[in-house]
């Protein structure tokens, strides 16, 4: 049984968007789908263990949840049937699914096309890429909740709301037309950055990275490019996402313990991909005033391209930190600036401006900001106060590559 969990695990790891997006061309129905996906994986455990694992586990799992869905809209329409003030819905035949494959279909990948489906305007932004990211790229909620910097029951009520708005409002189930794409990238471009950060530093678990999920944000970043080329943002992210994937394996030593920025070998660095994204952003500066996510990339770069962690021009940082802040006025945006601030102007400027950021509570949950300041304390002298701030951060954490890094923090003499 315990190899048969393991598949499962994998699959639900490797497939879930995959199976998901299958289902959903048939049931027409994103919360319907989401069932019978569930249905299909719990299903597995009983039938795998029995009959052994299939030689493709998607393919059994895609196949099994969409007959569930199929099944489910017969017994949908028989029940029509019955009411004589409803028109009846036409037949429902597994050799004619449903499809999105029409004229207006332009988004060629199934998981992309998918993301662009749950991005619908009539959802609040962050509820469209919560949604998204449940639904489609498999993260968990408490994940999510971690990455918006809420609590978990508070991520799942938006959850189940969004999911309910889809249902009440009859929100259609069709791709929009390529006109409409606009329109719903800066939902998708957040959805691609949020799966990135998810993978780069996981909220939960034994591993600092999640490889696979920043492996496939920047596959689909690339498809995005490919899809809106005169995008700008979408340059930028890309951009974002190779600059920072470039040091990935320098972010913690052989045994997994976590490497700061300025511990890394830098001789590691995956150069071709920094270079790629250099002349992205060089070309979006170029094109115009750039937004949230070029000003982002260009940060990274800068970071990245600098000798030494010590060499870093601070002075340019803090000027882009202050450019992104008006375009992108975000408390981790401002959280962030204060790391060139504490070099340029000195670290006690930095500490009053991470009070203040401490004193307004939108990071209550964020165990950036006591790590933040821990080390501002550290470098002013105060150690115990620097020490009850790691220990705040480690409290906060549920990674455990970084609740060990802060655990020893703490013991710092």
């Amino acid at each position: 049984m315990t190899d048969v969990r393991a598949a499962v695990a994998d699959a639900h790891r490797r497939e879930w968007a995959l199976v998901l997006a299958a289902t959903a061309r048939v049931a027409q129905d994103l919360d319907l789908a989401e069932e019978c996906v569930q249905e299909a994986y719990a299903a597995a455990l009983t039938s795998w263990e029995r009959d052994g694992i299939p030689r493709n586990p998607g393919a059994w799992l895609t196949t099994t949840a969409k007959r569930r869905a199929l099944d489910a809209l017969r017994h949908q329409q028989v029940v029509r049937s019955k009411l004589p003030l409803l028109v009846e819905p036409e037949e429902v035949d597994e050799m004619d699914e449903p499809t999105l494959d029409d004229p207006e279909d332009v988004v060629p990948d199934e998981r992309l096309r998918l993301v662009f489906l749950c991005c619908h305007p009539a959802l609040a932004r962050d509820a469209q890429m919560a949604l998204t990211l449940r639904l489609v790229c498999g993260v968990s909620t408490p994940d999510i909740a971690s990455a918006f910097v809420v609590s978990e029951p508070t991520m799942a009520a938006r959850l189940t709301r969004a999911k309910r708005k889809i249902s009440t409002a009859r929100i259609p189930f069709r791709m929009p037309a390529a006109a409409d794409l606009p329109d719903r990238l800066a939902a998708v471009l957040g959805v691609l950055h949020l799966l990135f950060t998810t993978g780069h530093t996981a909220p939960s678990g034994p591993s600092l990275l999640r490889t696979d999920l920043m492996d496939e944000a920047l596959r689909l970043a690339r498809m995005l490019r490919g899809l809106m080329p005169d995008e700008r943002e979408v340059w930028g992210l890309l951009a974002l996402l190779l600059v920072t994937n470039a040091r990935r394996a320098t972010r913690v030593d052989a045994s997994g313990r976590l490497l700061r920025l300025e511990e890394q070998d830098r001789s590691l660095w995956d150069r071709g991909a920094m270079a790629e994204a250099d002349r992205l952003i060089v070309d979006a500066l170029r094109a115009g005033r750039a937004g949230r996510y070029v000003l982002q990339a260009a940060i990274a770069s800068l970071y990245a391209e600098a000798a030494t962690y010590e060499q870093t021009d601070w002075a340019q940082a803090l000027q882009l930190y202050d450019e992104l802040l008006r375009v992108w006025p975000s408390p981790v945006v401002a959280l962030n600036r204060t790391i060139p601030l504490a070099r340029v102007a000195g670290p006690a400027v930095a500490l009053t401006e991470v009070e203040r950021l401490e004193s307004d509570g939108l990071l209550a949950r964020y165990q950036y900001l006591p790590a933040i300041k821990a080390d501002l304390l550290e470098r002013l002298g105060r150690t115990d106060e620097a020490a009850v701030a790691y220990q705040q951060a480690l409290e906060l954490s549920a990674n455990e590559a970084e609740r060990d890094f802060l655990a020893t923090r703490t013991r710092q003499p």
